[in-house]
């Protein structure tokens, strides 16, 4: 399956998809519901008030939370998705003890993006690349890669509008 994106549009989409605090606020909503927004410092007590305001502004200016009355922030369709991508993503990294047997949720699906990204941005120009066997645990692990992948994919020819550049996300 190719990418119809740019590497330009890949790498920026990838930038916002693995930053820590989208996948924490993210994961967060998915698991526990909507956040009342005056609730987000103390659930977030280790991110600042700016990188949350940035966060939470990146994500509803890409359609992926957005302000319920009366219950706050929650995911949108997208969002949905998105949480489930991430999921099969640290589910993957989780069987192949990428990049190392404990490790938080974030850095697990950073590490995978970080992964697929090489691949994801040369399709476009050269044809499929693999991703460097020396970054990979082993050849299961590689074959395996393929799903993740795939569902990344589909994920952003789903949601066009987070491939455009944007400021980086903390």
């Amino acid at each position: 399956m190719t990418s119809p994106f740019t590497p330009a549009e890949v790498s920026s989409a990838i930038e916002l998809l693995a930053s820590r605090s989208l996948i924490r606020l993210v994961t967060e909503i998915d698991d526990n519901g909507a956040i009342p927004p005056r609730r987000l410092a103390a659930i977030f007590p280790d991110l600042s008030s700016h990188q949350l305001r940035r966060t939470t502004e990146e994500a509803r200016t890409r359609g992926l939370v957005r302000i319920a009355p009366g219950a706050g922030l929650e995911l949108t369709e997208s969002g949905s998705e998105l949480a489930d991508l991430y999921d099969a993503v640290a589910r993957w990294a989780r069987h192949h003890a990428y990049p190392t047997p404990v490790c938080e949720f974030s850095v697990r699906v950073r590490h995978v993006f970080d992964l697929l990204l090489p691949s994801l941005a040369a399709e476009r120009a050269d044809g499929p690349s693999r991703p460097s066997a020396g970054c990979l645990p082993s050849a299961e692990a590689e074959g395996d890669l393929a799903r993740p992948r795939t569902l990344l994919i589909q994920w952003l020819a789903g949601n066009p509008q987070v491939t455009r550049a944007s400021e980086p996300v903390a």
